[in-house]
Parts: C-alpha cells; sequence; structure tokens
C-alpha cells in the first residue's frame, strides 16, 4: 500500500478533524494523563490542545500556556494563553518549557517518533512530557507491530511507558535518538483503543 507525507497526512479527514476529542475539560486532561493540573507556574506546552477549553479553565497568573493545534477553532486567547495553528510535528517552542502534554493527539500525528525525540529537547531541567500513545500505532514496513522491541527502544532513551494505561512520558532535558526511520502513515489503519479512527506510522528498525 502507498504511504501518506506529511503534507498529505494533514489534509486527511482522520487529522484534520475538527470536531473530534476539541471539548476536553481540564478534569479530563487530569484523569487521562494522571497529572495534577494546571502547574503552579512556569511554561505549559499542550500539543493537539483542540478548542483548547482545558487551557482556558487552566489560565492564572505566573503560568505561560501555549496550545497547538492543527484546526484553527480555538476558545479566545487571554493573558498568558496563547494558540499556535500548525502541524505539531512542524512547530517547536522558543525556549525550555516545564510541562508538555498531549491528551489524544499522537495517535493522530505521522512521524510519532520523532515528534517524541523532539519534545525530550525542548524540556527545561527538571521538566516533564507525559502524553497518551498506543505502541500498536507504530509498526515495521510490513505492517506488522515493533512489540517489545519498540518498548525497550524508548525506555533505553529514558522514556516511560504504562502499556496499561497507554502513556508515555519523560522527565528533564535531552536527546533521545530512537533507532528508527520513519517511512510514512496510513490513514486507513481504523480505530484504535479509544474507539475512533487513527493513523500507524511505518517505520524500519536501524
Amino acid at each position: 500500500m502507498s504511504l501518506l507525507d506529511d503534507e498529505a497526512l494533514w489534509g486527511s479527514s482522520v487529522v484534520a478533524n475538527c470536531a473530534m476529542n476539541r471539548e476536553r475539560g481540564l478534569a479530563s486532561y487530569r484523569r487521562e494523563l494522571g497529572l495534577e493540573l494546571p502547574p503552579a507556574s512556569g511554561v505549559w506546552v499542550d500539543l493537539c490542545c483542540g478548542s483548547g477549553k482545558a487551557l482556558a479553565e487552566a489560565a492564572r497568573p505566573n503560568l505561560t500556556i501555549i496550545g497547538v493545534d492543527l484546526v484553527d477553532r480555538h476558545v479566545s486567547a487571554r493573558d498568558g494563553l496563547s494558540f499556535v495553528v500548525a502541524p505539531v510535528d512542524r512547530w517547536a517552542p522558543a525556549g525550555p518549557v516545564d510541562l508538555v502534554t498531549c491528551v489524544h493527539g499522537l495517535h493522530y500525528v505521522g512521524d510519532k517518533l520523532g515528534l517524541l525525540e523532539r519534545v525530550a529537547s525542548w524540556l527545561a531541567p527538571g521538566g516533564r512530557f507525559v502524553a497518551n500513545f498506543d505502541v500498536a500505532g507504530v509498526r515495521r514496513a510490513d505492517g506488522s507491530p515493533f512489540g517489545r522491541m519498540l518498548t525497550k527502544a524508548l525506555r533505553d532513551n529514558g522514556f516511560t511507558y504504562d502499556n496499561r494505561r497507554r502513556l508515555i512520558g519523560c522527565e528533564g532535558s535531552g536527546t533521545p535518538r530512537l533507532p528508527f526511520a520513519y517511512l510514512g502513515a496510513d490513514d486507513r489503519a481504523g480505530p484504535n483503543y479509544t474507539g475512533q479512527p487513527a493513523v500507524h506510522s511505518r517505520y524500519e528498525a536501524l
């Protein structure tokens, strides 16, 4: 089968969806990620932020919040809260970040592993990243799963992975190098564990 490159994937109806998962509130973020949100201060970047409803609930003095999403349908920005309309796998913050989150957004990213590497490099010393992540969405060129090879590579590069809750994370600044070469994306993978259509990302092991 032919795989999609980044530009084609961004235009896919599975990815550029203005309705799915966009109205989550702050309580949903806490439940999904197991975090006490919002943080007291610092810089918080939320990838695939949807409408930004949860971020608006969290806005407060001494906290800078940046929501990034491909679809330009956000709540109103306010002091300390801003939005960026961009593919999350091409955007980067201007400086170190104290917290990066992504609630059910990695399911729709093409180069998932490449984004994990980049996010880890954004973190300030003591910073934290946590996101929903399904290792079953990362596949070999023939479509078969990598299985334990992938989870071992993630852990060897400083990531934690909770297979039961399907949560990935890391702490502190770093520059991981995962041993996989991205080949392209499949937006016809069908529903994942959430019951909603997702994107499989294909790689070659190095």
